[in-house]
């Protein structure tokens, strides 16, 4: 479990946080949803451990890791732009963060993995022969290989349209389930974080505006700004918002 106990940040006198307060369980899809500037980007950092907070605590499974490293935190991203070294082909990229931990995938699992993510055409395959979706995928492995305690992803939909969208979007809902891991997305879009997640962990100005389930955020909505900012990002009326999410997660 990954507890956040409330966090808050500023800069330059600024509130970005201002007491973040939320336990995210161990296999969970949690997206954080809101607009630009409300807080997310960073509340997503402080959990990387790449931005220190000011105040608050991290718990990851019963353990204060509110002033461990990043690297030793253990936890992995990947980037909206995926990151990838271009003068690496596919197969190179995956293994790069193995160079020095060779040891920490079996060469079975690693095949495995690649497989499951249907990446064995592409491995020769230079980054730039890749489509975007395979790219992403490439990312993806890259992370999963070498074991990362909590996944973060960051906007990882925003560059990918139509069918290649809908086909990420189900696999990194698959990985979850396979490897029991715990998954944080950043979004700014309502239809993604309401189809992908178990919980949505809606932001505004720094503060939680709601964080629950898709069906409770679309049944009981916690105050007008969670309301509005689905259905205007949306655009679809108040009565159709339900039907338009039914077979979504919780």
């Amino acid at each position: 479990m990954l507890e956040l106990k409330k966090i808050r940040k500023q800069y330059a006198g600024k509130i970005v946080l201002d007491g973040i307060d939320v336990e995210i369980g161990t296999g969970e899809i949690v997206s954080m949803l809101g607009p630009s500037g409300s807080g997310k980007t960073t509340l997503l950092n402080i959990i990387l451990g790449l931005t220190p907070m000011d105040s608050g605590k991290i718990i990851f499974n019963g353990q204060d890791i509110s002033k461990v490293s990043m690297k030793e935190r253990g936890f992995n991203i990947v980037f909206q732009d995926y990151a990838l070294f271009p003068n690496l082909n596919a197969y190179k990229n995956i293994v790069y963060g193995l160079k020095n931990k060779p040891d920490l995938i079996s060469q079975e699992d690693l095949a495995g993995l690649i497989d499951f993510l249907e990446l064995r055409p592409h491995l020769l395959k230079s980054i730039d022969q890749l489509s975007g979706g395979q790219k992403q995928r490439v990312a993806l492995a890259r992370t999963l290989a070498i074991k990362p305690k909590i996944l973060l992803l960051d906007e990882p939909l925003s560059a990918l349209d139509g069918v290649i969208k809908e086909t990420i979007k189900a696999r990194i809902k698959a990985i979850t389930k396979q490897y029991n891991l715990t998954t944080i997305i950043v979004t700014h879009d309502p239809e993604e974080a309401l189809t992908m997640s178990d919980k949505v962990l809606i932001i505004d100005k720094g503060m939680v505006s709601q964080f629950g389930t898709p069906k409770q955020v679309i049944q009981q909505p916690s105050n007008n700004f969670v309301e509005e900012f689905i259905l205007r990002q949306l655009r679809i009326k108040r009565d159709n918002i339900y039907n338009l999410f039914e077979g979504c997660h919780g």
